[in-house]
C-alpha cells in the first residue's frame, strides 16, 4: 500500500502549482516516518524507471529523499544507503549541461547520507574524480559541502584529493568551473580550520596545519596570480572568497610574501562589486591570519586600511543587498582584530574623525569606539582618560545619527566603568537632555530620510537611563543622587518621567534622610506616563509619616486607573488621612503659589487647579478659603480659555464642601466693577474691550455651571434659580462664540434641574444653525448637541415638529464637517450620537427611517461623513434593541434594506467604520430574532460569530476582509427570511455601484456567500437574478466585480444548471461581452463544466440544426436557414471551452464532444443566419461592439478548435491551420477535404483517443442529414489512410461501414466511401489481400453505378484500384481483370484529365497481372496500344506519364521483344522521348511482329483524325503514314485505299498546309501514300 501510494504521489509531482508540489513533498517525507527505507526505495525505483521524466520534478522526488534521510538517519541500513547513494550520484552527473536546481538535490543527498554513511558516498564520487580529467561540477561541490557537513570524516581524504585536484588548476578554462574549484578549495579550507579547532575530539589528533600548507600554498599562488587577474567578477569573488580561509593555512612567509601585493587588491575590491559582504569576511580571514604570523607588512598599510573600513561603515546599506548587517559585522570584527595588535594607532586615528564635517563619518567613528570598547576591553583600559576627553565635542552635536550613536556609546561606557571618571558629569547631562527631546513639528520632514528622529533618540535615551539605573550596579552611585538635581528645573521637565522611575529604583536601595515637605505637580499624562512615575517617586520619598501606609495601598491601584479623577480623589483621601488638618493651609498657599507661577500646557493648568479646589474643599479654614477664592478670581486670564476651564473646575470641586462661600464669591464678584468697560477717571489707561468682558463672562458662567454641577443637590435647588438661573440667563443673548458655547456647556451642566426645557432647545437649536456648515472653528456645536441630549430626557416632552426639527439640525450640522486636526476636537463629530444613545423614552421616536435619512452620508466618498454615520447607525440600532418590545410574531420588514446598506461597510478603509458595521449587521439581525419571538437576550451562536470578526477588522488585509464578508454573508443567509432573501440580493447587488471600491467588492462577496447558502431556494428567480448580473457585466465594472459577478453566475450555475443553461441560451446572438463572461464562468468549475456540457450536447443532438426554405423561382436551389437554438449552444460550447478550467471536463467527454460538433460542422455548411439574427448582427456591427459577423459554419469550426486546443490537442489545430483546413471546412465544396485533413492530424497526433469517435461516428453514416453523412463519411475515410485504424483494431468496422454506402443516395458519399477503401492501401497494406474480395467488389461495383453522371465514381473507383492493385497478386484479380479492363477502355480519350490519367495507369496496373494469360489480356493490350501512344502526345504532362508507365507495363504482353526492350529504355519517367523518332521505331517493330494488326492500327488511327486535341490528330497521321512506311507491297495489297483517302478526307483542313504539324513531321505520312498502288498524288 506504501508503495502505490508513494507512486501515486510520485506521479502528481508533475502539477505547476507550487502549493501542491509542496503538499506532495510533505507527504512523501510523512510516508517516509513510518518506513524511511520502503520510501526511499520506492523513490529511487521511481526515478529509475521514469528516465524521462523532466528535470524539476525529478529535483523534488531527490528533495522529498533528502528530507527522509535528514530525519531518519540512524535508521537506515547499508544495503538501503549503498541504493540512494548509487542513485544520487547517477542523477548528480547524467547530465554534462548545468541544470542547478537538479543535480545540486542530487548533490544535498549525498552530503546528507555521507553524515553517517561516508564511506561509501566516497567510494562513489571518487569514481567519478580521476586525475587528469575535469570532474563534473557537482563532484567538487559535494566534496566541498560533505567536508564541512562531516568535518572528522572527510579532513583524512582531504591530502589525496588535494593532490588530485591541484594538477587540475592549470587545466580549468571556464569561468563556471574556476568558481565551482574555488569553492571546493574555501570548503575544504574551512573544514581543516574547524578540525584544527576541535582536535581534541578528532579521531585523527597528530593531523596539523602543516600536512596541508602545501597544496594550499600552491594552490594559494595560483588563485592569487592567475584566476584573481579575471575579468568576470564573479570569479574574482569566488577567489576571494577561498583565499580568505586558506591564508590560515598557507606557509608563513608565503603569507607575509604576499601581504603588500593581497590587501591593496582586496580593498580596491570594494569600487568594483556591489554587494561588499564576501569582500570584508574574506578580508578580515587574512586579517587573522596575518595578525597570528606578527606581520611587519600589516603595519605598513594600515593608514589606508583603517580609511577604507571606515568610509565602508559609514556608507548607508542598501535595502536591496540582503547582506547589509552580516557586512557591518564583518567590518567590525576588522577592527576589533586590529585593536588587538595595534591599539596605540586605532584612538589617534578615530579621534579626528570624531570632529569631522560629515555627520556620518562621526556617527561611524562612535560606532566602532563603542564596539571597540565591547570587543577589546584590555587594549582601551588604558586610554579611558583620552576616550572621554575627546567625546567634548561631540556632545554638543546637533545631528539625531549622531546622538543616537552617542548615546549607545555612553551605555557601554557605563558598562566598562568610564563614567565614574572626571568629567563625565556631561555625558550623563547630555543623556537626560535627550530624554527631553520634542518631537519636530507635524508635516516637515527630515532633512535626511535615513537620520532617526527626536522620537527614537528620545526613546533609545529613556531606555539606556532606565537600563544604567537598573542594571549597572556600579551606576548607582553615580546616578545618586547626581539625577535629583535634574528634578526642578523647568528645562528637564519632559524628562520627568525617565527620571522618576531611575529615581525611584535607585531610591529603594538607598533610603537616606527624608527630604522636606514638597507639593510636585505635573502633566500626569505627558512623557509615557509622568504622572504614574512621579506617584511612585512620592511612595519612595515618604513625604509625611500619617501618609506611608495610607500610599503603599492607594498608589499601586491609582496606578492602575490612571485619570484625572482618580488623582483628585487621592489627594483629598490623602488629605484627610493627615489628623492636623492645619497642614493643609500652608499646603493650599504653596498650591496657589506654584499656580500663579506656572506657565505650562493646558493640561497641567487643568490638574493644578483641580488639585487646588481638592485642597481648598479640605481645608479647615473658611476664611482661608473666601481669600484664596477671591485671589483666584482676580488672578484669573480669563483671555486664555485653559484658565477659564481650570478656574471654573476649582470652583466646582471646592464648592462640594463649601457651597456658601463660593456662591457667595461668585454673587460678589458679578456685582463689582469688574463687568465694567472703564474703572474710572484714574483707570482711564485699563479700559476693557468688549471682547475681553465677554471672555470674562464666559469664565464666569462656567463656574457657575460647574458648581451647579458638583453641588449637593440637597443645597442646589433652593438656591438654583434665585442665584444661579438668574445670573446665568441674563447672558443667553450674545453674539460672542465664545460665550455661547459657555452658556450651552453650563446648561447641560444644570439641565437635570430645569423645567424651562422648549426655550433652552429652541436656544440650542438656534446656537446650531448659527454655525458655519462647513468649518468647525469652536466647540459651541459639540456643547449645544450634548446639552440637547441632557435636555431631552426632561419633561414635558417635545412636540413632534420640534423633534424632527431637532434631529434633521443635529445630524445636519455635524455629519458634514470637514475631518479636524485637533486630536481634542476630534471627538465633536459624534456629539449627535450622544442624542440617540439616551435611555429616555422620548428618544423611541427616531427608531429606524434616521438610518435610511443617513444613507447618503453612509455612502459619502468622505470618510469622516461615513464614520459619523455609521456611528449614528449604530446607536440607533441598540438602542432600538434595547428599547424593543414584541409581543407577537411580526415582520421586519426594513430588514433586507437596511442589511444591503449597512453590511457592505465591513470592508470600508477605515477600522472603525468596519467595525461599526458588523455591529449594525449584528443589531439587526438581533432585531429579527425578537420579531421572530425569541427573547431579547436570547444567544445566538452564528450572531456572537460576528463580535469575533472585529478583531481581524484591524487589519485591512484583504484576505482577512474577504472572510470577514464570507462569514457575514453566510451568517445573513441563515438568518434572513425566505421572503426577503430575494430583495436583499436585488439590493446587494444595486451596492456594487458603492463609490468606495472596497465596500462594492464587500457587496459582490455578501451576494455570492448569501446566493451560496441560500440559493437553492431561488430556481423561479435565477432569469431575474442572470439579468442583474448581466446588467452589471454591461457597465464595465472593475475586474474584482466582474470576477465577482462571474462566481455569481458559477454559484447559480451549481445550484440550479438547468435554469441558469435555459437562461443563458435565450441570450441575443452573436453573444456580446456580458454573455460571454457569464459562459465562461460556469467553465471554471470542473464538475459544473461537465455537467454544462452534457447539457448542451443534449441540446445539439436533440435539435434540427436547419430549416430548408423553398426558392422563389422554379428551378433555384434551396436555402438553408440555421435554427437558433443549436447556433446558441455551439457558440456557447466555443465560450464554455475557452476556460483553461474546463480541460478536465472537456477530456472527459472528448470523444461525445468531438463527435457531436464534427456533425455541427457538417450541418452548418452553406447554412444561412435567420432573418432575425442577419438584422442583429447588422446592427451590432454599425455600434461597433463585435469584432466580426456570427457565422454558422465559421461558429462551429471555432468551437471545434476551442474543443481541440482545450483537450491539450492544439498541435491538432496547427496541423490542419498549416494546411489550410480550418477554411476548406467552410467552403461546400472542399468541405470534405478540410475534414480529410482533420482526421490525418488526428490519426497522426491523438489516435489512442480516436476508437470511441469511430464508434460513435459509424451510426452517424446513416443519418437523415446527408450533410452530416459526408462530415462522417469523409473523416471515416481518410482514418483508412493511417496505421494506426489497424493499430486500434478500427480497421474492419471501418471497412463494413464503408462498404454498406455503396448503395447510398448522395454521390459525395459513395465517392469517399471508395476513396476510404482506397486508403487501405497506405493505411493498411498488410491487409489488403485480406480483404482483396471485398475491396475488388466494391470498386467495380463503384465503376458500373449508373447515377454517376460526371464519372466522378468511376474517378475514384479508378484511383483506388489502382492502389490496391499494388499489393494483389494475380489470383485476387483474375475473375475480375477482364472485366475491369473493358471498362475503363473507354475513359482513355475523356474530356477529362483526371479520368484519362486514372484509367491509364489503372490499365498499366492491371497489365501486370495479364502477362501469364496472354492470350486473354494481350488482346485488351493491343487494342489499347494505338490509343496509348498516341496519348504520348497528350497535351496534359500527367496523361502522358501515365501513357509512358501503361506502355513500359505492357511491353511483355505484345510478345515482341524489341518493343518491350524500347518501351523499357525511351519510356522512363525522367527521359525525353523524340516522338517521331520513337513512333518510326514502334511501326517498324509492330509490323514485323503482327503484320495481321495493320488494318486495325490503321482504322484506329483514322478514328482519332476526328480528335478534339491536335496533338492526337498529328501524331494519328504520323502513325499512318510510319505504318505505311514499314509496310511491305503484299500487306499495301490489303489496305483499303479508299478508305484511307476518304478518311484523311476528313482530317481537318489546314489554312497553310507548309506550316501544319504533319508536313513538318521528320518524316510525314502524306508521301508515302504513293506507296500504295494508283494512288493520287498528294
Amino acid at each position: 500500500k506504501t508503495d502505490r501510494l508513494a507512486t501515486t504521489l510520485m506521479d502528481a509531482t508533475t502539477d505547476k502549482d507550487p502549493e501542491v508540489q509542496e503538499q506532495i513533498r510533505n507527504s512523501l517525507c510523512a510516508l517516509g516516518d513510518a518506513d524511511p527505507e520502503e520510501i526511499l526505495e520506492c523513490c529511487g525505483e521511481y526515478l529509475r524507471q521514469h528516465d524521462k521524466l523532466p528535470f524539476p520534478f525529478r529535483a523534488l522526488i531527490l528533495r522529498s529523499m533528502e528530507s527522509v534521510i535528514r530525519n531518519h538517519l540512524p535508521e537506515l541500513g547499508k544495503a538501503a544507503a549503498g541504493a540512494v547513494v548509487a542513485l544520487a550520484a547517477q542523477e548528480m552527473t547524467k547530465s554534462k549541461e548545468p541544470i542547478q536546481e537538479w543535480q545540486e538535490a542530487a548533490s544535498d543527498v549525498l552530503v546528507e547520507i555521507g553524515k553517517r554513511f561516508l564511506n561509501k558516498v566516497m567510494e562513489e564520487v571518487l569514481g567519478k574524480f580521476q586525475p587528469g580529467i575535469l570532474p563534473h561540477p557537482c563532484v567538487l561541490r559535494t566534496f566541498g559541502n560533505l567536508a564541512l557537513a562531516n568535518v572528522f570524516g572527510m579532513v583524512p581524504f582531504l591530502n589525496s584529493i588535494l593532490g588530485t585536484l591541484l594538477p587540475m588548476l592549470g587545466m580549468v578554462r571556464t569561468d563556471s568551473m574556476k568558481c565551482t574549484f574555488c569553492y571546493a578549495l574555501q570548503r575544504f579550507s574551512e573544514s581543516i580550520q574547524e578540525y584544527l579547532a576541535g582536535r581534541d575530539q578528532a579521531p585523527d589528533p597528530t593531523i596539523r596545519r602543516d600536512a596541508f600548507a602545501p597544496e594550499m600554498g600552491a594552490a594559494f599562488e595560483i588563485l592569487l596570480q592567475g584566476w584573481g587577474q579575471s575579468r568576470e567578477g564573479q570569479v574574482r569573488l569566488a577567489v576571494l572568497e577561498a583565499l580568505g580561509p586558506m591564508s590560515s593555512l598557507i606557509p608563513e612567509e608565503k603569507l607575509e610574501e604576499q601581504i603588500p601585493k593581497l590587501l591593496p587588491g582586496i580593498l580596491s575590491l570594494y569600487k568594483k562589486h556591489p554587494e561588499p559582504f564576501p569582500i570584508s569576511k574574506s578580508l578580515c580571514q587574512i586579517l587573522e591570519s596575518s595578525v597570528a604570523i606578527g606581520s611587519r607588512s600589516l603595519e605598513a598599510q594600515l593608514e589606508s586600511l583603517l580609511a577604507t573600513l571606515l568610509t565602508q561603515i559609514c556608507a548607508p546599506a542598501d535595502p536591496n543587498v540582503p547582506t547589509s548587517a552580516k557586512n557591518h559585522t564583518e567590518l567590525l570584527r576588522c577592527f576589533s582584530v586590529l585593536a588587538c595588535a595595534f591599539p596605540e594607532r586605532l584612538l589617534p586615528f578615530l579621534a579626528p574623525k570624531l570632529e569631522s564635517g560629515s555627520e556620518r563619518t562621526r556617527a561611524g567613528a562612535l560606532l566602532v569606539l563603542r564596539h571597540l570598547l565591547n570587543s577589546a576591553p584590555s587594549q582601551m583600559e588604558m586610554k579611558k582618560s583620552f576616550i572621554i576627553s575627546s567625546l567634548r565635542l561631540p556632545l554638543q552635536d546637533n545631528n539625531n545619527k549622531v546622538k543616537r550613536a552617542l548615546v549607545q556609546l555612553i551605555s557601554a561606557l557605563a558598562h566598562h566603568g568610564y563614567l565614574e571618571q572626571p568629567g563625565a558629569e556631561a555625558l550623563l547631562e547630555f543623556l537626560v537632555r535627550q530624554c527631553c527631546l520634542q518631537d519636530g513639528p507635524p508635516g516637515i520632514p527630515e532633512e535626511n530620510s535615513e537620520d532617526p528622529t527626536n522620537e527614537n533618540v528620545r526613546s533609545i535615551s529613556v531606555s539606556t537611563l532606565l537600563l544604567l539605573s537598573t542594571t549597572v550596579p556600579r551606576m548607582g552611585p553615580v546616578l545618586w543622587p547626581f539625577l535629583l538635581e535634574f528634578l526642578i528645573p523647568a528645562q528637564f521637565s519632559p524628562a520627568l518621567t525617565p527620571l522618576c522611575r531611575s529615581l525611584t529604583f535607585l531610591a529603594g536601595k538607598i533610603r537616606e534622610e527624608e527630604p522636606e515637605n514638597e507639593a510636585v505637580s505635573s502633566q500626569p499624562f505627558l512623557g509615557s506616563g509622568r504622572g504614574a512615575a512621579a506617584l511612585r517617586l512620592l511612595g519612595a520619598l515618604r513625604i509625611h509619616p500619617h501618609l506611608e501606609n495610607r500610599w503603599e495601598k492607594e498608589i499601586p491601584q491609582l496606578l492602575e486607573h490612571l485619570e484625572a479623577h482618580s488623582f483628585s480623589q487621592f489627594l483629598r483621601e490623602s488629605l484627610e488621612s493627615i489628623p492636623d488638618k492645619s497642614w493643609i493651609c500652608p499646603l493650599v498657599s504653596e498650591m496657589f503659589r506654584q499656580l500663579r507661577a506656572s506657565d505650562g500646557s493646558r493640561a497641567e493648568k487643568n490638574f493644578l487647579y483641580r488639585s487646588m479646589g481638592t485642597a481648598l474643599g479640605s481645608c479647615p479654614s473658611k476664611e482661608l478659603v473666601r481669600k484664596q477664592l477671591q485671589e483666584l478670581l482676580e488672578n484669573a486670564r480669563y483671555q486664555d480659555e485653559a484658565e477659564r476651564e481650570g478656574l471654573a473646575s476649582c470652583f466646582g470641586i471646592c464648592a462640594r464642601d463649601h457651597l456658601e462661600e463660593t456662591l457667595e464669591k461668585l454673587e460678589e464678584f458679578v456685582k463689582s466693577d469688574v463687568f465694567k468697560k472703564s474703572l474710572g477717571l484714574f483707570s482711564i489707561f485699563k479700559e476693557r474691550s468688549e471682547g475681553e468682558l465677554e471672555k470674562l463672562r464666559s469664565g464666569l458662567v462656567l463656574c457657575y455651571g460647574r458648581v451647579a454641577e458638583a453641588a449637593p443637590p440637597e443645597l442646589l435647588h433652593s438656591r438654583l434659580e434665585s442665584q444661579i438661573l438668574k445670573n446665568l440667563l441674563q447672558h443667553g443673548h450674545t453674539k460672542d462664540t465664545t460665550l455661547k458655547l459657555s452658556l450651552a456647556r453650563s446648561i447641560s451642566m444644570i439641565s437635570r434641574a430645569i423645567a424651562r426645557k422648549a426655550e433652552l432647545v429652541a436656544l440650542m437649536v438656534e446656537f446650531l444653525r448659527a454655525e458655519p456648515p462647513d468649518a468647525l472653528r469652536t466647540r459651541l456645536r459639540q456643547q449645544a448637541l450634548s446639552t440637547c441630549s441632557h435636555l431631552l430626557p426632561l419633561e414635558p416632552a417635545l412636540g413632534e415638529a420640534e423633534r424632527s426639527e431637532l434631529l434633521q439640525t443635529a445630524l445636519g450640522s455635524v455629519l458634514a464637517l470637514p475631518p479636524t486636526e485637533s486630536p481634542k476636537n476630534r471627538e465633536q463629530p459624534g456629539a449627535p450620537v450622544g442624542i440617540l444613545r439616551d435611555p429616555g423614552g422620548e428618544i423611541g421616536i427616531f427608531q429606524m427611517g434616521i438610518i435610511g435619512f443617513s444613507c447618503s452620508w453612509i455612502k459619502s466618498p468622505r470618510e469622516q461623513e461615513r464614520e459619523r454615520a455609521l456611528g449614528i447607525s449604530k446607536s440607533l440600532l441598540e438602542f432600538f434593541l434595547e428599547n424593543l418590545h414584541v409581543s407577537s410574531i411580526t415582520p421586519f420588514y426594513n430588514l433586507s434594506s437596511l442589511l444591503a446598506l449597512l453590511a457592505p461597510r465591513c470592508s470600508d478603509g477605515i477600522p472603525k467604520i468596519r467595525a461599526d458595521s458588523v455591529d449594525c449587521v449584528r443589531s439587526l439581525l438581533r432585531i429579527q430574532l425578537c420579531y421572530e419571538g425569541f427573547s431579547r437576550d436570547h444567544q445566538d451562536e452564528l450572531l456572537e460569530g460576528l463580535e469575533l470578526l472585529k478583531e481581524g477588522l484591524e487589519n485591512p488585509d484583504f484576505s482577512i476582509l474577504f472572510h470577514t464578508c464570507t462569514r457575514m454573508g453566510s451568517v445573513i443567509g441563515k438568518r434572513i427570511p425566505p421572503e426577503q432573501l430575494l430583495q436583499l440580493l436585488l439590493e446587494l447587488f444595486q451596492a456594487w455601484d458603492d463609490p468606495d471600491g472596497n465596500c462594492s467588492r464587500a457587496a459582490s462577496v455578501l451576494c455570492n456567500s448569501l446566493l451560496r447558502e441560500r440559493g437553492g431556494i431561488l430556481q423561479e428567480k435565477v432569469p431575474d437574478l442572470l439579468a442583474v448580473i448581466r446588467s452589471k457585466l454591461e457597465l464595465q465594472e472593475p475586474e474584482q466585480l466582474r470576477r465577482a459577478a462571474q462566481q455569481s453566475v458559477l454559484i447559480l450555475g451549481l445550484q440550479h444548471p438547468k435554469a441558469v443553461l435555459g437562461t443563458l441560451l435565450g441570450s441575443a446572438l452573436p453573444f456580446d461581452s456580458p454573455s460571454s463572461a457569464m459562459w465562461r464562468a460556469l467553465g471554471t468549475e470542473p464538475a459544473l463544466s461537465s455537467q454544462i456540457l452534457e447539457l448542451l450536447l443534449e441540446r445539439l443532438s436533440r435539435e434540427v440544426p436547419f430549416t430548408e426554405s423553398k426558392p422563389f423561382l422554379l428551378g433555384g436551389a434551396a436555402t438553408r436557414v440555421a435554427t437558433a437554438p443549436p447556433l446558441a449552444a455551439t457558440c456557447a460550447l466555443d465560450e464554455l471551452m475557452s476556460v483553461p478550467e474546463a480541460a478536465a471536463a472537456v477530456l472527459e467527454r472528448f470523444p461525445a464532444l468531438f463527435q457531436r460538433l464534427l456533425l455541427r460542422l457538417g450541418c452548418s455548411v452553406g447554412v444561412q443566419l435567420p432573418k432575425f439574427l442577419r438584422n442583429s448582427c447588422r446592427e451590432t456591427r454599425g455600434q461597433g461592439a463585435a469584432a466580426k459577423a456570427l457565422r454558422p459554419c465559421s461558429c462551429a469550426v471555432e468551437t471545434l478548435q476551442a474543443m481541440l486546443v482545450r483537450a491539450g490537442n492544439d498541435d491538432v489545430v496547427r496541423d490542419v491551420g498549416n494546411s489550410g483546413g480550418w477554411e476548406l471546412m467552410e467552403i461546400p465544396e472542399r468541405h470534405h477535404d478540410g475534414i480529410a485533413l482533420l482526421a490525418g492530424a488526428m490519426a497522426r497526433l491523438c489516435g489512442p483517443r480516436l476508437p470511441p469517435i469511430v464508434r460513435s461516428l459509424i451510426p452517424e453514416l446513416g443519418s437523415v442529414f446527408e450533410c452530416q453523412r459526408v462530415t462522417s463519411t469523409a473523416f471515416l475515410a481518410e482514418l483508412l489512410n493511417h496505421k494506426v485504424v489497424n493499430d486500434l483494431l478500427l480497421l474492419e468496422p471501418l471497412l463494413d461501414a464503408l462498404t454498406a454506402l455503396e448503395k447510398d443516395s448522395c454521390l459525395l458519399v459513395r465517392v469517399l466511401a471508395l476513396r476510404g477503401l482506397g486508403n487501405v492501401a497506405s493505411g493498411s497494406p498488410e491487409q489488403i489481400r485480406r480483404h482483396g474480395a471485398q475491396l475488388l467488389a466494391s470498386m467495380v461495383h463503384g465503376m458500373d453505378d449508373q447515377d454517376d453522371p460526371n464519372n466522378r465514381l468511376a474517378l475514384e473507383a479508378m484511383s483506388s484500384l489502382s492502389k490496391i492493385l499494388d499489393h494483389l497478386e494475380q489470383r485476387d484479380v483474375h475473375s475480375t481483370l477482364l472485366r475491369v479492363a473493358i471498362r475503363i477502355r473507354p475513359f482513355f480519350d475523356s474530356e477529362h484529365p483526371e479520368l484519362r490519367h486514372s484509367s491509364i495507369v489503372l490499365f498499366g496496373n492491371l497489365s501486370r497481372f495479364g502477362r501469364s494469360d496472354s492470350e486473354v489480356f494481350s488482346e485488351q493490350v493491343l487494342n489499347g496500344l494505338v490509343t496509348l501512344l498516341l496519348h504520348l502526345q497528350d497535351p496534359q504532362p500527367d496523361v502522358v506519364k501515365a501513357c509512358k508507365f501503361a506502355l513500359r507495363m505492357c511491353g511483355p504482353s505484345l510478345g515482341c521483344e524489341e518493343l518491350r526492350e524500347m518501351f523499357g529504355n525511351h519510356l522512363r519517367e525522367e527521359r525525353g522521348l523524340h516522338y517521331g523518332e520513337f513512333l518510326n521505331d514502334v511501326c517498324k517493330f509492330l509490323m514485323r511482329a503482327h503484320p495481321a494488326l495493320l488494318s486495325r492500327l490503321l482504322s484506329t488511327n483514322l478514328f482519332y483524325f476526328k480528335s478534339p486535341w491536335r496533338e492526337l490528330r498529328a501524331a494519328a497521321a504520323m502513325f499512318i503514314g510510319f505504318l505505311v512506311l514499314h509496310m511491305d507491297e503484299e500487306q499495301g495489297q490489303q489496305v483499303d485505299l479508299d478508305e484511307l483517302i476518304s478518311g484523311g478526307g476528313k482530317f481537318p483542313k489546314f489554312p497553310n498546309p507548309q506550316n501544319s504539324q504533319i508536313y513538318k513531321s521528320p518524316k510525314s505520312p502524306i508521301p508515302q501514300i504513293s506507296k500504295f498502288p494508283d494512288s493520287p498524288n498528294p
